[in-house]
């Protein structure tokens, strides 16, 4: 694996963190709305990531030879499925006849426990990204 694919495998990672970082500002964010454009709540949103390969026919097929990592790349974002919380609010101005509020299907602690996932890769990323470079730096001065 040459030196510039490590980074190049370190920066499309940032890229897609980032991403996940916010899409759970997202989640965060409207974690009460019980409204959206269509009417329903806020459904929670989650990042689907694949990897990424290099879409040229001869380096494909040489780095699938060699195995050699191409990063990782952003396919989607999905919205979760599951059902919407009940919340019995007979005031709340969206309850039902029964009282019951559908609340977004938004856990906001698993949602922190996501952003802590999400920073500490990104952090893990960066850390990757300085030793490179420190790297480049150290082999440049072996030269002088």
């Amino acid at each position: 694996m040459s030196f510039l694919s490590s980074m190049g495998i370190s920066a499309s990672a940032l890229t897609a963190t980032r991403l996940r970082m916010d899409v759970i500002s997202e989640n965060l964010a409207n974690s009460s709305t019980t409204r959206t454009e269509n009417g329903d709540p806020y459904r929670r949103k989650y990042v689907v990531y694949q990897e990424r390969t290099n879409d040229r026919a001869f380096a494909s097929f040489f780095n699938r030879a060699r195995k050699a990592p191409g990063g990782v790349r952003v396919i989607g974002i999905g919205e979760d499925q599951s059902e919407f919380n009940l919340d019995y609010n007979p005031t709340h101005p969206d309850a039902d006849e029964d009282g019951y509020v559908r609340m977004p299907n938004v856990d906001v602690v698993q949602e922190m426990v996501d952003m802590m996932a999400a920073y500490r890769a990104y952090e893990a990323n960066i850390t990757a990204l300085n030793a490179f470079k420190d790297m480049a730096v150290k082999t440049l001065e072996i030269g002088n």
